[in-house]
């Protein structure tokens, strides 16, 4: 075992352990009163339940990572990287096609083995505890439109990603991370215009009181809205939230059904407001040049990697190849890839404090936010107390009470 194996398995083992600990330390912060400023949204039965929501939840989380660690860890140590790297040359292919197929089987066959952990998450927990829409027919009709875009988005991608990293040279990298940029840039405009409507039905809001407030707020604030769209979440789960995505004539706020059955009209003024929030002091815009960066980075990182006949040697393979590079790499990026995601996530955080302001001070109504981010929690059975160490790898949003403890502090 080499310093490439030794990095790698100690990286995916510590991550594991890290992961488990957090879970350990976060059920036993659990606590058993209900406290008293939520008491008028949350009994003892719905409080205790969404405990136990996330009892299971962590369990089943623990078998899943438990079985997705030892499989690597089996598949690796037995040589099954090189054995299907073996099979695939056989074909002579070349490198691109041996490349997209070689790392199409790997996640192919990642999400066979996989699938059904997410069929009991969905027709087994999630329905236990009352979330679960999904009918047998839209999971399969899920599943099969994944597939369909992962095989004509993702395997493209992927294959001028292989070309370029074979043709261009020392500067393959900069050639790639220019090539994904444009493809953030241009899905910026086609997953909320094109990919999404596959999945759901969106329609404007309706005529009527809703509509109206959401444009009088907008106005306020001088927010080009045009439309608010009603989204069927309920196709899927009695789940509720809101989102705003794209850029141009694609952007759009985002409101699921079961949010719009679930709030007043005030508390829905607020939802859009936080959602405004973001739009308004820069954080998609933000969120997507960082991404940018991180992509650049990884590429260079990646460029230097790909040529090390140790990495390969890691795997017990006996041909270097870019694109069993590219499959070891993600491997080796483990560790910063588990920090950068904690960095991020402290800096989501920080913009959802930041959008939760300009929802109070623009509406001037700190009462509704409150009543609509509780109403939200308590609905999707949402931990109230987490574990400190548990929201520093895992929340991208700020935990409930610290936002309330926020809002209240903005205007008393």
């Amino acid at each position: 075992m080499n310093l490439f194996a030794v990095i790698i398995l100690i990286a995916l083992v510590s991550e594991f352990a890290i992961n488990i600990l957090a879970d350990v330390l976060n059920l036993r912060k659990l606590k058993t009163d209900l406290p008293e400023s939520l008491a008028g949204y949350h009994d003892q039965n719905s409080y205790r339940k969404s405990q136990e929501y996330l009892r299971v939840n962590t369990r089943f989380g623990w078998l899943t990572s438990t079985f997705s660690l030892a499989l690597i860890l089996v598949f690796w140590f037995l040589g099954g990287f090189n054995v299907l790297d073996q099979i695939i040359r056989n074909y002579n292919l070349g490198p691109v096609s041996s490349g997209v197929l070689f790392i199409g089987i790997l996640v192919a066959g990642k999400a066979l083995i996989f699938l059904p952990f997410s069929i009991y998450d969905t027709f087994v927990i999630e329905e236990a505890f009352g979330f679960n829409k999904t009918s047998v027919k839209v999971f399969i009709t899920d599943t099969v439109k994944g597939i369909v875009l992962a095989v004509g988005i993702g395997g493209p991608l992927l294959a001028v990603i292989l070309l370029f990293f074979e043709r261009t040279g020392p500067y393959a990298w900069i050639v790639c991370w220019i090539t994904v940029v444009i493809f953030m840039l241009i899905m910026q405009f086609l997953v909320p215009s094109v990919i999404m409507p596959l999945f759901n039905t969106f329609e404007p809001i309706e005529e009527g009181d809703l509509k109206k407030s959401l444009m009088e707020y907008a106005a306020s604030i001088a927010f080009p809205l045009t439309h608010v769209f009603r989204m069927d979440g309920s196709k899927r789960s009695s789940k509720s939230n809101a989102f705003f995505t794209g850029f141009g004539k694609s952007k759009r706020i985002v409101l699921y059904d079961t949010l719009i059955e679930q709030h007043t009209v005030p508390e829905l003024v607020g939802v859009l407001a936080h959602e405004m929030g973001h739009f308004k002091l820069n954080h998609i815009k933000k969120n997507l040049v960082i991404a940018i960066l991180q992509s650049g980075f990884m590429f260079y990182i990646l460029s230097l990697c790909l040529s090390r006949k140790g990495l390969f040697d890691a795997f017990y393979m006996e041909h270097v190849s870019v694109y069993a590079g590219l499959v070891f790499f993600s491997m080796l990026f483990t560790p910063v890839d588990f920090f950068s995601h904690i960095l991020m996530n402290m800096y989501s955080r920080k913009n959802e404090y930041e959008a939760d302001r300009f929802a109070v001070i623009t509406t001037q109504d700190n009462r509704s936010i409150k009543e609509a981010l509780i109403k939200l929690s308590v609905n999707n059975l949402g931990n109230l107390f987490p574990h400190p160490f548990y929201v520093l790898l895992n929340y991208s949003h700020p935990p409930l009470m610290d936002r309330i403890y926020r809002i209240e502090k903005t205007i008393p």
